[in-house]
Order: structure tokens, then C-alpha cells, then sequence
């Protein structure tokens, strides 16, 4: 009988890189917004701490309280041993104390007191630190000129914001009646009250953005017009077109875009809705467009003849429960409120009364949606077939951007096959001289904080091309010691506290409702005390450590572990680092390795390690804005 092979364990060295990316959240939002720091913070009870490092980057931080797709929450560490931290719901208990919806808050004190903090943890806090760099003269105001920014949606609204506290003077030109666009427009008022919406908005205008509603581009004016009357122009429009279905039939009369139909919800318009109405999507719209459906009733019977209960909705998808891309809680409360699903179907035509209007959708059965490399490549059975009769038909299988105001050929600005604007992923400049994409239009349709994203780069890009001086960051690495580490008792057995919910009778009896109630305080505090801290760390001392593997027997999550330097996956710059430390025969040699997806952070390695070779240390940056000189002789509209 021969022994089993050794185990191999591959090693990384710690690195700026490596520090960074432990912090889970921090690392995936496309903002940069210290999760950890203001979860943390509403652990500890201080609320306006918490808000001051959530508002920091995001100037849509009230909204994104609502409704933000939170890809913070799905790299959450804490998700690997139960469920991730409630990060979402808890921005939005300090925005509603202290941001923008807050009763006692004037729209310019929101963006004043993170401008103003002062307190530890100002370094991460984007608008402080910005006045602290334009007052040292790293980063000069510009000096007020003009830029044009087509559309109000959050990457406009975001790139207005960063423009404004640059010292330009941003116009949005949006073509609907009310700002904000897909927010208002597209997002439900059951899940984005319309009043947070105008406070978010009347904050980004107290910094003296201007917003015209009502004009529209290619109509009221020309996009040369912008171009001659502004010194840059961002095309935020977005996608909000529906995209439609090549199907036999789908030209019948009662098939609609969905998100017309939620535009039309929205600003109060009459839509024509029958008694059975088919969503085909499986994403978070389709969810919003059917829970709408039924909330619409509600409206409905006071225009018209509608009884209460008449209307049937039935949600229908390509995915499986587990593939569907839309949000487990849009799925569940959608069921709650009487949306019936319909998995693994794909349209295959609809079908027409003798009046040309749609009577059924017939559908066959998906036997699959992705291939082996998770590519996008659905396989049917044409044999198998389900007919679902209906009278209206929303389509929420994609959205794509309206440009028919741009000319590709006259205005310099180069498109490309599915429409979009071709721009440079990291400037998001377009081919013409001073006009730049920002949003869904450069990046395809994502969340709601990567338009925020974007726009924020829309805004530093302007800023680099009128100026001549690329705004950059210097980062300094800071570790604080935290001496005796204690957590909160029994942090690692809590559960996820439910978000409440509003009563589902009185979701649909009041149409703009919000469902979710959010955490009083108390929960709010019990479930920031379940964030295993990914910004602390265990340093080992090699010098202090007498490998007795104290630490490792006392490691309630097995992330310590003493093994021979013989076992490692090393590189070669490694092993040379380890024989010159070391000598000859290095290899026999011991060394700790550690699991960082598994350690918890309890700290009871250092509690128990005889030598205090093991300290628990906060790793944080400090980051210096600065804007590199302009190149001489560089000429700049």
C-alpha cells in the first residue's frame, strides 16, 4: 500500500492588491463604498458615522438604500458560512436618519455634512476629502464651464453631481416630464417612494445643477446645438426601450413593451389592460412589470368597469427557479401577491383573434438555457407545447437605447451593431472630440450603481479633457493595532434578521405602498453585529512565533494550519526569498498558511498565542486626490 501523495497548498504573499481584496464588499462595488466601514458602524451605534462613510462615494446613496441591486451582498464573506449581511437595508436606516429623506434635512446640509466630517474616517469619505484636495490646490475648481448631459437617469444624475463639485456648471437635458428617469420611471413607487426620489434630486440641484424637464433632444433642440453651446457633452440616455420578440403573431394588438406599460403606471397615463395578461422575462423588471399589473387593478376600478380580482398575471420565463435572474425576494413576494410563474417556457408564437388582437401565447418546453461554458444557448422541445390564453402581452426580455437623435455619419459618433455607443472603457470618450457615454449606453444594461459608476467616470473624464489635468489618487496602506480584540457575543451563530414586510392585503389595496419596511434600530445593530470585519486582520511576528500551533488547535473555523515548506506551491521568486531567510534545507522548515475565506475574525488565535506573536490589525487606505499638471502647450476647449 503507498502513502497518498501530500496535500499542495498554493501560497500568495500579502500585497496592497491582496489587503484590498479581502474586503469583499468593498472590492465589488463599482463605487468603491466601505460597506464593512458603515456596517461596522451601526454595530457600534453611531448612525451618523454609518451614513457619512455610505454617502461618501455615492451621491445616489438614498436610493441605492431602496433599491440597489447590491453586488456587495452577493460577495459578502459572511455568505459563505450562513447568509450575507443585510448590507442594502442597512444604508438605508441611516439614510433615512440623516440622508436626503431625512424630515429635518435641507437638501444642501446632506451633501455639507459629509463635506465637513471630521472624524476618522474622512479619508473614505469621497466629498470631504475632494474639498480637502481642491483647498490644498491638488485639484483646481474648474472654472464653470458649460456641459451638457442628455438624460436624468443615475448616470446623469451622478455625473451632474461630481461636475457640479468640480466647479462646472452641468445642464441635464431630459425628455420626459419628471427627472430621474428609469428610477422614476421604470422602478416601481411600491419599492422607490417618488418623494425620496425629488429629495435625492433637489440635492444634486443645491449644488447648482441645472434640470431641464421636458426638452428633448432631437425635437426642441439638436445634439449640434449642445455641441456648439457646451464645452462637453455625456449621452447618458440609457435603455429604455423594450426589446422586442421576432414571433409569429407579435405584432397583434395588445402586445406592449414592458417597460412602456411602467412608464405609463408611473406618470399616471391610461394603459390598455386586459383581464389575462402574460409577462414573458424572468428578471427584476418582469417582477416589477407584473406586480404593477396587479396593483394596477386597484386604479383601474375607479376609471373603469374592473372588478377587483378579475385580473390574472402570469410570469413566464426560459430559466428554472434556480437560473431565474431576478432577486429571490422580487420572487417571493411576487407569489405572495398572486403572480403566477411559469418556468422554462420559451415563446413560440402568439396567437390572434378574428380582430387581430392577441388571444394565447403558445410556449414550448426549455430543456435548457446555457451550454457547458454557461454561454447563452437555450435547447427546446418542439413536441412539447403549453398554450396560456390572455387578451394583453408585456415583453421584458431585454431593453435598448433610443439614439435617433444622433447621425453616426454627421455627428462623428460611432455606434455600434446592437446600437450602443462605441466609447474607451476607461474614459468613456466616443469618437467625437468632447463627448463622452456614460451609464447603460457605454456599458449595456447593469445595475443601478454601475450607472452611478459611470457616470462619476464620465465626470472625472470631462474634467481631465477641459483642464488638461487627469484627476488621479495616491494611496497610502495604513494597519492599526488593535490591541486586546473582542466581538460581539456569539456573532458567528446569528442569523440573517429578516427584512420586515409590509401586509400583502394592504400592498395591493395601496398601489404606491413601500413593501419593505426596513430594520428599526435595534435590528439594525443586530445585524451589523453578524459583519465578520474583513477589514481586520491577523499579522503573524515570524520573529515571535514558536510554531507550537496554539493558534491552529484553537481555531473554531480550521483556517490555521502548520505544515512543512516542502508541501507549498511556490514560485521561484519565493523559494529564493525562502532560502535566503532561511539556508539550506529550507525546505524541511515550517510555515502557518491561513484560509482568509474561512477566518471569521474572532481573534482567539491571538488571544491564545503565548509569544503575542499574533496581532489583530484594521487595514485601511488613505487616499490624496490630485490632479496631474496639464501638458504644456495643451490646448483644451
Amino acid at each position: 500500500m503507498h502513502p497518498a501523495p501530500a496535500a499542495r497548498f498554493t501560497v500568495e504573499i500579502p500585497d496592497e492588491a491582496y489587503w484590498k481584496r479581502l474586503i469583499n464588499c468593498q472590492h465589488a462595488c463599482p463605487v468603491h463604498t466601505d460597506a464593512r466601514g458603515y456596517v461596522r458602524a451601526i454595530a457600534a451605534g453611531d448612525l451618523e458615522r454609518a451614513y457619512r462613510i455610505a454617502r461618501g462615494p455615492n451621491p445616489l446613496a438614498s436610493i441605492c438604500g431602496r433599491v440597489c441591486g447590491a453586488p456587495c451582498e452577493a460577495a459578502c464573506r459572511r455568505g459563505v458560512i450562513d447568509a450575507p449581511i443585510a448590507i442594502r437595508a442597512l444604508k438605508r436606516v441611516v439614510t433615512e436618519r440623516f440622508g436626503a429623506e431625512a424630515p429635518s434635512r435641507a437638501p444642501r446640509a446632506v451633501v455639507d455634512s459629509v463635506r465637513q466630517a471630521a472624524t476618522p474616517d474622512a479619508d473614505l469619505e469621497e466629498l470631504a476629502h475632494l474639498v480637502r484636495a481642491q483647498a490644498a490646490a491638488r485639484v483646481p475648481r474648474a472654472d464653470a464651464q458649460r456641459v451638457a448631459i442628455i438624460g436624468s437617469g443615475p448616470a446623469g444624475l451622478a455625473c451632474a453631481h461630481d461636475l457640479a463639485l468640480l466647479g462646472m456648471a452641468p445642464v441635464i437635458f431630459e425628455m420626459e416630464p419628471v427627472a430621474a428617469g428609469m428610477l422614476y420611471l421604470g422602478v416601481p413607487a411600491y419599492r422607490l417612494p417618488r418623494d425620496l426620489i425629488r429629495a435625492e434630486v433637489a440635492v444634486i440641484e443645491s449644488l447648482g445643477v441645472e434640470i431641464r424637464c421636458g426638452v428633448e433632444v432631437g425635437r426642441d433642440l439638436s445634439f449640434a446645438d449642445l455641441r456648439r453651446d457646451h464645452a462637453a457633452v455625456v449621452i447618458a440616455v440609457g435603455a429604455k426601450r423594450s426589446r422586442w420578440l421576432k414571433l409569429p403573431g407579435a405584432d397583434a394588438a395588445g402586445v406592449h413593451g414592458g417597460v412602456d406599460f411602467l412608464r405609463a403606471a408611473a406618470l399616471g397615463e391610461p394603459f390598455p389592460l386586459g383581464a389575462r395578461v402574460v409577462v414573458i422575462g424572468g428578471g427584476n423588471v418582469a417582477y416589477d412589470v407584473g406586480r404593477t399589473v396587479l396593483r394596477q387593478e386597484q386604479v383601474d376600478v375607479g376609471r373603469t368597469a374592473v372588478r377587483l380580482g378579475a385580473r390574472e398575471v402570469h410570469l413566464c420565463c426560459l430559466e428554472s427557479l434556480a437560473e431565474m435572474p431576478a432577486d429571490d425576494v422580487e420572487i417571493v413576494e411576487g407569489a405572495e401577491e398572486g403572480v403566477l410563474r411559469h418556468n422554462s417556457l420559451g415563446p413560440v408564437e402568439l396567437l390572434k383573434d378574428d380582430a387581430g388582437r392577441v388571444r394565447a401565447v403558445v410556449f414550448q418546453r426549455v430543456l435548457s438555457v446555457y451550454d457547458a461554458d454557461r454561454r447563452f444557448a437555450p435547447r427546446f422541445d418542439a413536441e412539447d407545447r403549453t398554450t396560456i390564453p390572455c387578451d394583453t402581452v408585456l415583453l421584458s426580455v431585454g431593453q435598448a437605447p433610443d439614439l435617433g437623435f444622433l447621425d453616426a455619419a454627421r455627428d462623428r459618433v460611432d455606434l455600434d451593431g446592437r446600437g450602443f455607443v462605441r466609447c474607451d472603457p476607461a474614459t468613456l470618450a466616443t469618437s467625437a472630440p468632447g463627448v463622452f457615454a456614460a451609464g447603460d449606453l457605454a456599458h449595456g444594461t447593469k445595475l443601478l450603481i454601475h450607472a452611478v459608476a459611470s457616470g462619476k467616470q464620465a465626470a472625472r473624464s470631462v474634467y481631465a479633457h477641459l483642464t488638461g489635468r487627469p484627476i488621479t489618487t495616491v494611496r497610502t496602506q495604513t494597519h492599526e493595532d488593535l490591541g486586546p480584540f473582542r466581538r460581539e457575543n456569539a456573532y458567528e451563530k446569528l442569523r440573517r434578521t429578516e427584512i420586515p414586510a409590509e401586509d400583502v392585503a394592504r400592498r395591493l389595496a395601496a398601489p404606491a405602498a413601500t413593501v419593505e419596511r426596513g430594520f428599526d434600530d435595534a435590528r439594525a445593530r443586530r445585524e451589523g453585529g453578524r459583519c465578520l470585519d474583513c477589514g481586520v486582520n491577523t499579522i503573524f511576528d515570524g520573529a515571535r512565533c514558536v510554531l507550537c500551533g496554539g493558534c491552529a488547535d484553537v481555531c473554531p473555523s480550521l483556517c490555521l494550519r502548520l505544515v512543512p515548506l516542502e508541501d507549498l506551491d511556490l514560485d521561484e521568486a519565493q523559494r529564493r526569498a525562502a532560502a535566503a531567510a532561511l539556508g539550506a534545507g529550507w525546505e524541511r522548515s515550517s510555515a502557518i498558511i491561513k484560509d482568509e475565506e474561512a477566518c471569521i475574525r474572532c481573534g482567539l488565535c491571538a488571544q491564545r498565542c503565548p509569544v503575542a506573536a499574533i496581532t489583530m490589525e484594521r487595514m485601511g487606505f488613505v487616499e490624496e486626490w490630485t490632479a496631474a499638471p496639464a501638458a504644456p502647450g495643451a490646448s483644451h476647449e
